[in-house]
């Protein structure tokens, strides 16, 4: 976990008009650093921490004026392939400056919190009609929690309807930070089995249950957001098991998030392996039958699609 960079996060994207992050238009602020490494992970760019090199090689020519570029010796061209070596890239951004052909850029850039509030309130006007605001993703934006928790006292000192979506794996004390300034929280839930969980995530669901339950003691407004992977969380069983739990600790709401593949270009620019190649998107009976399962448990269920 990192905090705030002399008053400054880590952030790789600011969305503008998202309409699936939370009521009415809203923009988006990705921040970068997530301890988790889901297989399906479609924003891979948002899970190391620091600012990393991407490479289009769609469009390299191998000119090599990178390699030249580097003051790390990082890059090299061998057989006509290109090659980072990441162990010593530390994102100074020189090959990027030297690439004429726009094929290299870096993922990830130091902000203070008012530079991203300038960004964001540049909407404040759809805000206003749409009743939308501002969202916190990631990554993992408690992986930020002091940066987090400033930005958003900023949005909420505007009177900026704010939201978070988060896996809720951080510490208790990262929760209490940003607790004062949401009006709405997205709280993803993967399994409730912990091997499966280990299996799909690299990490324990432990303390992302124990944090849910001391939010639902908190009365925090939240949401259920449960990403839907065929192959690995998807059986009738889980699910199940997974709606009796949310019922049970009083939460209303759930929504789906189907498994898609627009995140695939992303793992190559980044040298990156995907393992989930072969699975595809769930089907719409598939996804109404899963719905199903929620609502039996007198839960309120929608696709986000």
């Amino acid at each position: 976990m990192i905090g705030s960079l002399k008053g400054k996060g880590i952030v790789f994207n600011i969305q503008r008009f998202s309409l699936d992050d939370g009521p009415g238009i809203r923009t988006t602020v990705f921040l970068k650093g997530c301890p988790l490494r889901c297989l399906w992970c479609s924003n891979p760019e948002g899970q190391n921490a620091r600012p990393e090199l991407a490479h289009r090689d769609m469009i390299c020519t191998k000119c090599g004026r990178c390699v030249s570029a580097c003051p790390k010796n990082a890059i090299s061209i061998i057989n006509d392939e290109w090659y980072l070596d990441r162990s010593l890239c530390d994102g100074c951004g020189k090959c990027v400056e030297a690439c004429v052909r726009g094929a290299l850029g870096i993922w990830g850039k130091e902000m203070s919190v008012e530079e991203v509030f300038e960004e964001v309130t540049k909407d404040l006007d759809f805000y206003e009609v749409s009743n939308g605001g501002v969202t916190l993703s990631g990554g993992e934006p408690l992986f930020q929690p002091d940066f987090a928790a400033e930005l958003l006292r900023r949005c909420k000192d505007e009177r900026i309807h704010t939201t978070i979506e988060t896996s809720g794996y951080c510490s208790e004390s990262s929760l209490k930070k940003v607790l004062p300034h949401l009006d709405l929280i997205y709280y993803d839930l993967k399994c409730l089995s912990l091997d499966l969980h280990k299996k799909i995530t690299g990490v324990s669901n432990e303390i992302i249950l124990k944090n849910l339950k001391f939010l639902v003691g908190k009365g925090s407004p939240l949401i259920i957001r449960f990403p839907l992977i065929p192959t690995l969380n998807d059986s009738n069983s889980e699910v199940a098991a997974l709606a009796e739990f949310i019922e049970q600790i009083g939460v209303k709401n759930v929504e789906i998030l189907p498994y898609h593949r627009l995140g695939i270009g992303k793992y190559k620019m980044l040298n990156r392996n995907y393992e989930l190649e072969k699975i595809m998107p769930p089907t719409s009976e598939h996804l109404q039958m899963i719905k199903r399962i929620f609502e039996l448990r007198g839960l309120k269920c929608k696709i986000v699609k």
